[in-house]
């Protein structure tokens, strides 16, 4: 089932870097960031509270918190640069260079996560890395 949500996930990050280059037209790339991060803060808390899944927050260990704020900072830094490549460049190259993200995330977890690699991962995240570079030059 996992498998399902990821294309879900997929189809709507697309979604999200189409409306995003759009809406991010004539204004300050810093300023979409906020209104975008405004609605996902909304969007969530009403889904958690509608839910009643508040139920958790007593239990979150300080190494949670700790890896969630992180997190929270690196995906706002995302957001942040990614705003402002897709205010100057075009949704099509900027796109495919963001999903580099899914090479340095494999590379990432073998190193911090203990992570392996199978032969077919390793040529997967090479393809990526070399398609992108095909996107930069």
């Amino acid at each position: 089932m996992w498998w399902f949500y990821a294309i879900l996930s997929a189809l709507f990050a697309s979604l999200t870097a189409l409306f995003a280059k759009l809406g991010v037209a004539n204004i300050n790339s810093n300023l979409a960031t906020g209104i975008r991060t405004i609605v996902v803060v909304l969007m969530i808390w009403i889904i958690i509270l509608t839910k009643g899944e508040t139920k958790g927050i007593g239990s979150l260990s300080k190494q949670n918190v700790f890896f969630l704020i992180v997190s929270g900072l690196t995906t706002g830094l995302s957001w942040l640069f990614y705003f402002k490549a897709l205010q100057l460049g075009n949704l099509s190259q900027v796109a495919p260079i963001d999903k580099l993200s899914i090479a340095l995330t494999i590379i990432l977890a073998v190193i911090f996560l203990g992570e392996t690699m199978s032969l077919k991962t390793t040529i997967g995240a090479a393809l990526i890395i070399a398609g992108t570079l095909v996107m930069i030059i």
